[in-house]
């Protein structure tokens, strides 16, 4: 019994070891991502740098949702809103970024979200203005007082500032989007080749490492 076991046991220490090695050959430092920084943070994230504008970032969302759905339960998963794009000034950047922030805070990230990347991507509509974003979440069923109070609250401002962070900090690799920084160490590159199920191996691989 105590042979059995230990021959169970080293099938399966094998098996991992080669699944890794399998990875590591599947994915290519130089090719499929690049190192940023000499250290890790101290627990595993990925940040996905996107912006609602983008169509890429907008097609990609499905991608987005797997990644959530394979990445470990202890990999924070967040999203940057970007406020360099040249589709809209960055003050009204910084205003959907708070839309977000306030979707966040409502617990109601993937509705919020989703108005407003189908609200620019499918309806063709355009946002000029607070007011426009302001509609947006209403029609979607966040009150517009509750949006009013929230949009200038203390707590919002803070997540705004948080993600701005975020942004200068990595801006000197982030020239596009969607871009993704795992683990503050590894920015993942989408090669030409590559499946939607590598694009989400690559970033699951990724959060893995140190």
């Amino acid at each position: 019994m105590k042979k059995l076991f230990t021959s169970v046991l080293f099938v399966i220490v094998s098996a991992l070891i080669a699944s890794q090695a399998a990875a590591q050959i599947r994915f290519v430092e130089g090719e499929h991502y690049k190192v940023i920084s000499s250290q890790a943070t101290a627990t595993p994230e990925v940040k996905e740098f996107f912006s609602f504008w983008c169509p890429h970032c907008f097609n990609f969302e499905p991608l987005v949702v797997q990644m959530k759905k394979k990445l470990d339960p202890s990999v924070t998963f967040e999203k940057v809103h970007v406020n360099f794009m040249g589709f809209a000034g960055k003050d009204l950047q910084d205003d959907v970024t708070k839309a977000m922030m306030i979707g966040q805070a409502l617990k109601k990230s993937e509705q919020v979200n989703a108005a407003i990347f189908n609200y620019i991507h499918r309806q063709r509509g355009k946002i000029t203005s607070s007011d426009d974003v302001r509609s947006i979440l209403s029609v979607n069923g966040i009150d517009p007082a509750e949006y009013d109070k929230m949009n200038k609250s203390f707590a919002v401002n803070s997540m705004l500032k948080k993600n701005n962070k975020a942004i200068s900090e990595y801006r000197r690799f982030v020239s596009g989007v969607p871009n993704f920084i795992v683990n503050g160490k590894y920015q993942a590159q989408f090669t030409r080749d590559m499946t939607a199920d590598d694009m989400v191996d690559l970033i699951v691989f990724l959060s893995e490492m140190k």
